[in-house]
């Protein structure tokens, strides 16, 4: 279904449309076409100093657990999604976090990591430990709007605004396969967005909940920003406006 034939369908239509495996596939097709784990197959290597290969793999160690994180919540939210729309985006949704799991895991390897699952473990930032894990509290606890918030806003908001900095500055084979996920995210938060919004706009004290959540999750996300992009030597002013970046997009979605 082309762009205009989409903005003339009711609003639950749309919904139904535009969180469809269908719609998915065709969205994904146009970027991921000829790339092999996210990226061209003749795309050359970067030469990396020793600290920065370093750098660079304990920030795509914590790629991975942030990936991991919206993975196992995603799988988790389809036991508890309150419609059918619902569960069949977040399948599209599971597959593309299985996806950006396994372009970064390939990632690592390409850098010469041979156990990458020690290394993720013994790079991970603990405060990033901290929000998966209260995550997956949320998600377990069959709490749907605060884990929606938790993933589909924060963790979406918070990779989006990390990936889109760090593709300033990436070596050419971790920007594309950077570039792809970010394209994913999009998505992903306009999920959330949609989601939250309709449920605030008929249930008020929502809003109060997301409070609550955002108030403890903030600091967290916050944390990991300053930790990770350290490791990529981004100087402590970019780090600050990255934060303040993040803040800006929960913001201006207008749910707290």
């Amino acid at each position: 279904m082309d762009e205009k034939s989409l903005h003339e369908l009711s609003p639950e239509e749309f919904r139904e449309q535009v969180h469809s495996f269908e719609f998915w596939f065709g969205a994904v097709q146009g970027y991921l076409d000829g790339l092999e784990y996210g990226h061209g197959a003749q795309t050359e290597e970067a030469t990396f100093s020793e600290s920065e290969r370093d750098g660079l793999i304990t920030v795509l160690c914590n790629y991975c657990v942030g990936e991991t994180a919206a993975l196992e919540g995603t799988g988790g939210l389809i036991g508890i999604a309150p419609n059918r729309a619902a569960k069949i985006f977040l399948s599209t949704q599971a597959v593309d976090e299985g996806r950006h799991l396994e372009v970064l895991v390939h990632r690592l390897s390409e850098l010469g990591v041979g156990d990458v699952e020690a290394e993720i473990a013994r790079r991970a930032h603990p405060d990033l430990l901290t929000f998966k894990r209260r995550l997956l509290e949320y998600v377990h606890g069959g709490e749907w709007v605060s884990a929606i918030f938790a993933q589909n806003v924060i963790l979406e908001a918070m990779e989006f605004a990390v990936f889109n900095q760090h593709v300033r500055d990436a070596d050419a084979r971790t920007r594309e396969v950077l570039t792809g996920i970010i394209k994913d995210e999009r998505r992903h938060i306009g999920f959330g967005e949609n989601e939250l919004g309709r449920r605030i706009k008929y249930e008020p004290s929502v809003r109060e909940r997301l409070w609550y959540v955002r108030k403890e999750l903030d600091a967290l996300v916050l944390a990991t920003f300053e930790g990770t992009m350290a490791e990529l030597g981004t100087p402590a002013e970019e780090r600050a406006n990255l934060g303040r970046s993040y803040l800006q997009t929960v913001e201006r979605l207008g749910f707290v």
